[in-house]
C-alpha cells in the first residue's frame, strides 16, 4: 500500500454554548464543582480531546451512512468509516493505517484574556447550577457543574491521509464535521451544551514528495465556514 498525500485541516472551533467534556476528581472542595471539565495539568486550563472529537465525528457518521451494527460501532473493516477512523487492531481486513489523525485544541490568545477578564470564569471555567427535582416529592436537588464558556475558540487540527485506492477519504471528515456542528461535543448535550462550529478553516496538501524534499505544499483554500468548502476535483 503506498501513501500518496496528507491533507492538514485547521482553524478555530467556537464554543457557541458553553462546553462540558468531562474530567476526574479525586476529592470535590468545598463550594467546588460536583461535575468538573478536563483540563492540562500543566496550564491547569480546559482543553478539547482529540478523542473526544474523532469519537463523535464517527459515531455520527456511522448513523448517517447507517454503519451501526448491533446498537454498537461498526466493525466491518470494509467501509468508509472504518477505513478513515480505524477498526479493530484483530480485523484484519483493514487496508492499511487509521487515516484520520485529530490533534488535542487548546484555547487561543483571544480566549484566554477573554476568561482572565471575566470575574465569573475560574481557571476557563464557569460554574452552572441546575436543579433536578424529585417528580413525587417536587423537592429540588441543586447540583451545579463546570463549563468553558459560551464565545470560548480553541484552535484545531486534523491530518487526513490518502493511500493508493483510497476514495474521498477528505469529504467523509469534512462531513463528519458538519454533523458534529448540528449535533453537540462533550455531555449534557441535549440541554443545550456542546454547540460548537469550525470556522477560519484552512485546507493544506501535502502529497509524499513533500515529506521527502521534493515538492512543496499546496494550500487548496481558506474557507470562512464549513459551508464554504469547495475542493477541486481531481
Amino acid at each position: 500500500m503506498k501513501f500518496q498525500k496528507n491533507y492538514v485541516i485547521s482553524g478555530e472551533i467556537i464554543c457557541s454554548t458553553g462546553l462540558h467534556i468531562g474530567g476526574s476528581k479525586d476529592s470535590i472542595e468545598i463550594g467546588g464543582s460536583d461535575n468538573v471539565i478536563i483540563r492540562d495539568p500543566v496550564t491547569r486550563l480546559p482543553y478539547i480531546p482529540g478523542s473526544s472529537i474523532k469519537g463523535k465525528m464517527r459515531a455520527l457518521l456511522e448513523l448517517a451512512l447507517d454503519r451501526v451494527t448491533n446498537g454498537g460501532p461498526c466493525k466491518c473493516g470494509k467501509c468508509e468509516v472504518c477505513r478513515v477512523f480505524g477498526s479493530a487492531a484483530d480485523n484484519i481486513s483493514v487496508s492499511g493505517p487509521t487515516r484520520i489523525i485529530v490533534r488535542d485544541s487548546f484555547p487561543t490568545e483571544e480566549t484566554l484574556k477573554m476568561w482572565d477578564e471575566s470575574s465569573d470564569v475560574v481557571e476557563g471555567a464557569e460554574l452552572k447550577y441546575e436543579n433536578s427535582l424529585d417528580r413525587i416529592t417536587s423537592r429540588a436537588n441543586p447540583r451545579n457543574q463546570e463549563r468553558v464558556p459560551r464565545g470560548s475558540k480553541f484552535e484545531f487540527e486534523i491530518i487526513v491521509s490518502e493511500y493508493e485506492g483510497d476514495s474521498d477519504n477528505l469529504g467523509v471528515v469534512l462531513e463528519g464535521l458538519r454533523l458534529l456542528e448540528d449535533s453537540y461535543l462533550g455531555g449534557s448535550g441535549t440541554r443545550g451544551y456542546g454547540k460548537v462550529e469550525f470556522r477560519d478553516i484552512t485546507i493544506t496538501e501535502r502529497p509524499s514528495e513533500y515529506y521527502r524534499g521534493e515538492a512543496g505544499e499546496n494550500t487548496l483554500g481558506n474557507f470562512k465556514t464549513l459551508a464554504d468548502i469547495q475542493l477541486p476535483e481531481e
